[in-house]
């Protein structure tokens, strides 16, 4: 009969284990916007993934749901807040007015270069001023593109005067105001749908940055760029609390271990590298590339650029943002520390 116990008892505890260690191994479901064979997808956030199942011995493994097959690019934020994902990466500017004091980061002047813009605003979370606008998910880590300029099919756009009447795909409303300001006609849509509208002429060009005409293959429809730098795309990738509260001690080191600015400035140097093989994709093809290096302080374009600045800033402020010029400087110190890394 004790042999029988022993045995009962013996066979419980390793049912035991075998219970705990299942429960231990946890598989995160990420959405994201991004085509899956794309420089995004696979160097920023499947190397992240990558990094998180190496960090926990396996134990954390990272489901991969690119190009919106998860979510929708404008619901991918509320998917990570309502747990239909355990993990969202999107832009901002997709949910329109939820981010205002976020998006003062994709104003033109604040950064230069995706690693730089990519520490502005992860310096921004860190020093506690865009807290509230996050409070319903966990953020893991904030990244940007580089500068975005103008791509048209075929209108060579020297002044803003010359994009009077064309319809220009923006990428956030933020973005849309300085398009507006400088004559063309903005029109929303998120990332995946360019290509087919611009095939089927629903618009003229886009805003974008190098990295996105390599990514989303825009270089095949376009044959005019503009490089003036006037709007920075933000991102964050963040996760569910739930999701997050239910990992082990140890699952939720090693997330922690992976957020913050190590990873804003990993994404930053990706996206500076793609931006790079963007524009040489483009000039290889022969394409004619226009270059405005300061458009802040360019007799064409720094009005309509400093007008939207000052437009956006009124316009939080009648939100009863009181603090949007306090964020908007401490951007640009962040942006003046970041650049000297």
């Amino acid at each position: 009969m004790k042999m029988s116990l022993s045995r009962c008892v013996l066979a419980a505890a390793i049912a035991g284990l075998a219970v705990s260690s299942a429960q231990a191994e946890t598989t995160l479901r990420m959405a994201h916007f991004w085509p899956g064979p794309s420089g995004v997808n696979e160097d920023v956030l499947q190397a992240w993934a990558d990094t998180i199942a190496e960090e926990s011995n396996g134990d954390l493994t990272i489901q991969m749901f690119p190009a919106g097959t998860l979510a929708k690019p404008d619901s991918i934020y509320e998917a990570a807040a309502n747990g239909i994902a355990d993990i969202g990466a999107t832009a901002q500017g997709y949910t329109a007015g939820r981010f205002p004091l976020s998006q003062i980061v994709e104003l033109p002047g604040v950064a230069s270069t995706a690693t730089q813009g990519a520490c502005v605003l992860q310096t921004l979370y860190d020093d506690g001023h865009l807290d509230s606008e996050y409070a319903d998910t966990r953020p893991l880590f904030m990244f940007t593109t580089g500068p975005g300029g103008i791509h048209t099919i075929d209108t060579d756009v020297q002044t803003p005067a010359d994009l009077e009447g064309l319809r220009i795909r923006r990428p956030t409303a933020v973005a849309g105001e300085m398009l507006e300001n400088m004559g063309a006609s903005p029109v929303g849509m998120p990332a995946p749908d360019i290509y087919t509208s611009m095939q089927r002429g629903v618009i003229d060009g886009l805003s974008f940055p190098w990295e996105g005409l390599k990514g989303f293959r825009i270089n095949e429809l376009v044959s005019y760029h503009t490089e003036v730098p006037f709007y920075t795309l933000i991102f964050v990738a963040t996760m569910n609390q739930r999701s997050y509260d239910n990992l082990t001690p140890e699952q939720q080191a090693v997330i922690d271990n992976n957020s913050g600015m190590k990873w804003a400035e990993n994404a930053g140097a990706v996206f500076d590298r793609l931006d790079v093989e963007g524009k040489q994709e483009a000039a290889d093809a022969g394409h004619t590339i226009r270059e405005i290096a300061n458009p802040l302080e360019h007799p064409d374009w720094q009005e309509p650029l400093e007008t939207g600045i000052e437009n956006y800033l009124t316009q939080l402020e009648e939100r009863g943002l009181d603090q949007a010029r306090d964020v908007y400087q401490a951007a640009l110190a962040a942006s003046e520390s970041c650049g000297t890394q």
